[in-house]
């Protein structure tokens, strides 16, 4: 099988444990792994919206914690900007669906 995608760190030694070979290589830059868990958002994303499964938000989850240590944030920091929009603007409990505004 061929692959280009970002996989999880313990990955390859699981490959490894399985009997098969692998070949790997490492992101350049802290550029390429925010391009790379982007793409991963959407294929993870995509998942979710076919399964609609648990397991899948995990995932979503999983990559948002590393976008935020990628980019030498602290999820507290995070949460706090997403409380203070939340605030302000409100969430998408509602299911609001904008159609126009005149």
């Amino acid at each position: 099988m061929e692959y280009d995608k970002l996989v999880r760190d313990r990955i390859p030694e699981i490959i490894e444990a399985s009997g098969k070979k692998y070949v790997i290589e490492k992101c350049n830059s802290p550029h390429e792994i925010n391009q790379r868990l982007i793409e991963k958002l959407l294929e993870e994303g995509n998942e979710f919206l076919e399964s609609n499964e648990i397991e899948e938000l995990a995932d979503l989850l999983q990559i948002v914690h590393s976008l935020i240590e990628n980019n030498d944030c602290e999820l507290r920091e995070i949460e706090k900007i997403r409380t203070k929009k939340e605030v302000a603007r409100g969430g998408f409990r509602k299911g609001i669906i904008l159609k126009r505004v005149a």
